[in-house]
């Protein structure tokens, strides 16, 4: 039985949202894993934005959906978070298939 809305992320069917962070680091990310691939787009803002594989969700790519969008600080470690994600879903055999 689900729970009573809570107007967050986490009402959304077929995603999973997770979190983890180091106080003495000062960095963390967060996770938001689809359950099924799915669509997406991105609009990235700002004077400098650190970002990985943004430019792949421009309609003329390759690119037709994704199974996670990592949230980081932009330290090179929050940064970095992003390449264990995508190792995990290769393992678990999902993700954009690269040879």
């Amino acid at each position: 039985m689900r729970s009573a809305p809570k107007n967050l992320l986490t009402d959304v069917a077929g995603l999973k949202v997770g979190n983890a962070d180091d106080a003495t680091l000062k960095s963390g990310v967060s996770l938001i894993l689809c359950d099924e691939p799915a669509v997406a787009s991105v609009h990235v803002m700002g004077g400098a934005p650190g970002t990985r594989e943004t430019d792949l969700l421009a309609p003329e790519q390759t690119v037709d959906t994704i199974d996670a969008v990592v949230l980081s600080g932009g330290s090179a470690f929050g940064l970095d978070a992003a390449g264990g994600v995508a190792s995990a879903l290769a393992a678990a055999g999902r993700g954009f298939a690269v040879a």
